[in-house]
């Protein structure tokens, strides 16, 4: 299958503009560059000096060098990705690894971070809810259920300052709130989890009556790999194409620009394409 990706996103800087800064999180991760057919075509309007460079989770990121006296700064992107087609694999007898046994690399996975707050009451609440449930696959879906249902899904009460507690506490968010409360609930049980954000179009589901936006769902490492999670819509999907990893939303911002600005436009593409395009 192949699937269309792109976007189309505006920043408006409040005058008077000094020299600064924009960093964007907005280049398919590397795990999955070679899937893009012919390259991305990623465009900043005007055109000015960016750097590229790889963070510390090896997502690619860059750094546009925003002169005196410019007030809106665009990024654009057109690409398709090849993609299997079919739903996030699905390994029910994947187990929980023991705390002395993890490889070293996913311990970072499960400390408390900005928006996963591990330390909270969530750590007693994890345990005395999810204690009993057979851990590994079962465990991690158990989770996975009780985020879904535990939060109520709303555009409109959106926050970038929310944490899995508060989410937990106020039971509605987005998709990044869910994802956050299900991390966080992993952690509690000993369970290595990462925030992912990307791309997932209404493929082989009814379209959602919303415009289309990035998402957010999480990966976990039970057996021998991470397994995709998506708390927000509990069930296996297709066609995830994945942009950045890392503890939570603090790690992966698709855009972060230094001093005072707003969005003036943003927009999101994430399409199947017709099967006679894949002919060609």
């Amino acid at each position: 299958m192949l699937i269309r990706i792109g976007y189309d996103i505006e920043l408006e800087f409040k005058a008077p503009v000094a020299p600064t800064a924009l960093i964007y999180m907005l280049q398919v991760h590397p795990s999955r560059e070679g899937d893009v057919q012919g390259g991305e075509h990623i465009t900043v309007s005007p055109p000015l000096r960016t750097d590229h460079y790889l963070d510390a989770f090896d997502n690619h990121c860059a750094r546009v060098h925003v002169d005196a006296g410019v007030k809106r700064v665009r990024l654009r992107n057109d690409a398709v990705v090849r993609d299997s087609g079919l739903p996030d694999v699905q390994d029910p007898g994947a187990v929980q690894w023991g705390l002395g046994d993890l490889p070293v690399d996913t311990l970072r996975f499960l400390l408390p971070s900005r928006y996963c707050e591990v330390d909270s009451e969530l750590m007693p609440f994890a345990w005395e809810r999810f204690g009993r449930t057979a851990p590994g696959w079962p465990r991690v879906s158990a989770i996975c259920g009780f985020a879904n249902q535990h939060l109520r899904f709303d555009y409109q009460c959106a926050s970038a300052t929310r944490g899995a507690r508060g989410a937990f506490r106020e039971r509605v968010g987005v998709c990044r709130d869910f994802t956050h409360l299900a991390i966080t609930l992993c952690r509690c049980m000993n369970i290595p989890a990462r925030y992912v954000t990307g791309y997932l179009g209404d493929i082989g589901v009814p379209p959602a009556p919303y415009p289309m936006d990035f998402s957010a769902w999480f990966e976990v490492w039970l057996g021998q790999r991470w397994h995709a999670f998506d708390a927000r819509h509990n069930m296996p999907r297709i066609g995830r194409i994945p942009i950045a990893r890392g503890r939570d939303a603090a790690d992966v911002p698709i855009t972060m620009a230094f001093g005072a600005h707003k969005l003036a436009r943003f927009e999101v593409t994430t399409q199947a394409l017709p099967a006679q395009a894949e002919a060609a």
